[in-house]
């Protein structure tokens, strides 16, 4: 599974979600992440503009699944759990 981060530069909020996610994903090898930099593509940027942090979540068959954004205040624990409440649904499909 993977995960991909559309963010872009000074964002507080994704700053603050990249930071979990890192935490999280180092102790769970079984996820990768991606950060994707909305202000490098136009298409990127027209689609996430006013709505960084954007999360979502592939599989390897192709497979992709947007999550919802994980308040600020959510700590690495609710982070890794939402994340592993998707991950085993979109495995299960």
């Amino acid at each position: 599974m993977h995960l991909i981060l559309y963010s872009k530069p000074e964002c507080h909020l994704c700053e603050g979600l990249q930071e979990k996610l890192a935490q999280i994903l180092s102790t769970h090898q079984e996820l990768s992440l991606e950060v994707r930099d909305i202000t490098l593509q136009e298409d990127w940027w027209q689609a996430y503009q006013y709505e960084v942090p954007v999360l979502f979540l592939h599989s390897d068959d192709g497979r992709s699944l947007l999550l919802p954004r994980p308040s600020p205040r959510a700590t690495v624990s609710q982070i890794q759990q939402m994340l592993q409440k998707y991950v085993n649904h979109h495995e299960a499909e």
